[in-house]
């Protein structure tokens, strides 16, 4: 198996902490994620990690709005011009529109940052080669399946699936599975992802609602009482082109396999009969019970990856996953199933 992993990944690591549940916490999706699982990996054979060529960033098009991809490549140098923080400060959005008013588009950064953000990731010196090196292995990995390959694996960090077309949020700044899926559609391939993360793939939702070529599907918590919210629930099911080519399968919290297994085969199922070429696996294993949303645990993730092996050529993009011992454990218990 073909693993691509950037060493640009680390030039986006956080660490200004961030208030959850009331206390302050150091940032949960930082470098080190991408460490452990590629060091957990060396217990598997034939597996081949590669560094990926540049991505082509006419390719981000296919996913992203111009100016928001302008926005990230400049955000930082601007933001330490108008303010004068230092080149390891971290820029956050602390202001945001009303809803419903009128008023022009922003050219301060400051306002730009409430714009394009759809909650409180910071923006690094690095952030934008780092996402960069990210969107290069998923594109990477879908070009090995388009030319034959049975399967890649991506190790994206930042991770991507809460980037919608012009926002970020959620850890995750360049959609990467969205754009693996756009990449092998923009061939003529009709293409299903599988979103697996605990949390609803609200950005991919939104790349691919209004087009029938891309089916999506999120199996998450549910998105009443868990991130990202708003979205998430089973009565979204696309729009126009993409009327009935989107599928939520909200689980309660606290869900373990005998709740999980049927969803995910629904899912399977839904793939089969869409009719897809290639499947693009979003890889969340923050599904684990030790990341407090849903209760797979270690046993569970073996069963997951070989419901995900339907014979379809397969690309998988790294997401969520942050306990102690969940990359570790579960990434290359997901992968076995494929090697």
């Amino acid at each position: 198996m073909l693993v691509y992993s950037h060493p640009d990944h680390r030039l986006h690591n956080p660490s200004e902490p961030h208030r959850f549940g009331g206390v302050l916490l150091p940032p949960a999706e930082t470098a080190a994620r991408a460490d452990r699982i590629l060091s957990a990996l060396a217990s598997l054979e034939a597996v081949d990690v590669v560094c990926p060529p540049p991505v082509d960033e006419q390719d981000l098009l296919l996913v992203h709005e111009p100016e928001y991809l302008e926005f990230l490549r400049t955000a930082h140098d601007r933001w330490r011009a108008a303010t004068g923080a230092p080149a390891d400060g971290e820029a956050v959005a602390y202001i945001r529109p009303i809803p419903g008013l009128p008023g022009r588009p922003p050219t301060h950064v400051d306002a730009q940052l409430g714009i394009y953000s759809s909650d409180v990731d910071p923006i690094l010196e690095g952030t934008w080669p780092a996402a960069l090196s990210a969107a290069a292995s998923a594109v990477a990995a879908a070009g090995v399946v388009h030319d034959g390959g049975r399967v890649a694996y991506a190790i994206c960090r930042p991770p991507g699936h809460h980037a919608a077309p012009a926002t970020f949020g959620g850890y995750c700044y360049l959609n990467n599975t969205a754009l693996s899926a756009a990449w092998l559609a923009s061939r003529g391939a009709r293409v299903a992802i599988v979103d697996v993360d605990t949390h609803h793939g609200n950005g991919t939702q939104a790349v691919f609602w209004s087009r029938g070529d891309v089916l999506t599907i999120s199996i998450h918590g549910d998105p009443e009482v868990h991130f990202p919210f708003f979205s998430g629930f089973p009565e979204e099911r696309g729009d126009g082109a993409g009327s009935g080519a989107n599928l939520n399968l909200p689980l309660p919290t606290g869900s373990g396999w005998p709740a999980y297994r049927p969803a995910l085969e629904e899912a399977v199922e839904t793939v089969g009969s869409f009719g897809a070429e290639f499947l693009v696996v979003a890889l969340g294993v923050d599904t684990h019970v030790t990341d407090g949303v849903l209760a797979l645990t270690d046993q569970d993730y073996p069963l997951l990856g070989e419901t995900l092996r339907t014979g379809l050529p397969t690309v998988i993009i790294q997401e969520g996953g942050y306990g102690p011992g969940v990359l570790e454990a579960a990434v290359p218990a997901v992968l076995a199933a494929f090697v």
